[in-house]
């Protein structure tokens, strides 16, 4: 099964706000030998958002959805799972009774006496409004609880709470999935070449190794970084099922010798996109 995430919300597009869930969800899925497939960005617009999620929701893929499942005008995740799936939304009753205990603690906390039918708490209630059938996500930091409906899971935009909720989802719901896959990755620096004179030997080493990929990530340089870093590369390297990515190697850092490439290896992947 494939993962994938969907990050809400204007505030990423317009550069309000710098997304911080990518590398943190490539973070949680990496440490459990799981990979992310694919990633989008999308902002507060309903229409698109059903869109996104009338796809996914048929493609079978696990999905966090990141934002937009609160309750003020620019939140719409909610109603748009709602309306991809065709149902109804609903007050869920455990969902209810969370958002209540909460309303509680912070009114006593406040010195203020609890009143859950007051105009403002019952509005707070519709945090827990989510497609009929959904089924909750704890929050550890206040109760509000996200929701996932089958394998898409819909969690808050704040890291403090999104990112606990998706462990929690990853240890509970997909465990059995966690290292089923053993995966190495192996590259190299290749100075004096260019990706056209590697193509071939690339396509040569995945034919010959099916279960291995070859990865090409060309770097203008960084004279900051200095060293090796500074020179005009190519982190050159394979990943797939371990003993295969070792044979693999051997070809793949022979063959770029031959071609006249100077090669500096083992190097841990670049941090930037150079």
């Amino acid at each position: 099964m494939a993962f994938g995430v969907i990050i809400i919300g204007d505030e990423i597009l317009s550069g309000r706000r710098t997304d911080k869930h990518l590398p943190k969800i490539i973070e949680l899925l990496k440490a459990r030998g799981l990979a992310l497939a694919w990633a989008e960005y999308v902002g507060d617009d309903p229409d698109k958002i059903t869109a996104t999620l009338a796809r996914t929701f048929a493609s079978g893929d696990i999905v966090f959805s990141t934002g937009g499942i609160g309750a003020t005008p620019d939140d719409h995740t909610r109603q748009c799972a709602a309306k991809a799936l065709g149902v109804p939304l609903e007050l869920h009753p455990e969902a209810a009774v969370l958002i209540g205990e909460r309303i509680r603690e912070m009114q006593a906390a406040a010195g203020i006496p609890v009143d859950l039918d007051s105009p403002e708490n019952q509005h707070r209630l519709n945090m827990g409004v989510f497609p009929c059938g959904a089924s909750i996500i704890p929050n550890s930091y206040n109760k509000i609880p996200g929701f996932s409906v089958g394998d898409h899971h819909f969690v808050p935009g704040f890291p403090v709470m999104a990112w606990p909720m998706i462990e929690w989802i990853l240890d509970t719901r997909y465990a059995h999935l966690h290292h089923q896959v053993p995966h190495e990755e192996r590259s190299m620096f290749v100075f004096g070449l260019m990706e056209s004179t590697l193509t071939p030997l690339m396509e040569k080493i995945e034919t010959e190794f099916p279960s291995v990929r070859v990865f090409s990530l060309p770097s203008v340089g960084d004279p900051e970084r200095g060293g090796v870093f500074a020179r005009r590369h190519i982190d050159l390297g394979v990943k797939g099922e371990p003993e295969a990515v070792a044979a693999a190697f051997i070809k793949l850092r022979e063959g770029a010798h031959l071609l006249g490439g100077d090669i500096v290896e083992p190097v841990a992947a670049p941090s930037d996109n150079k």
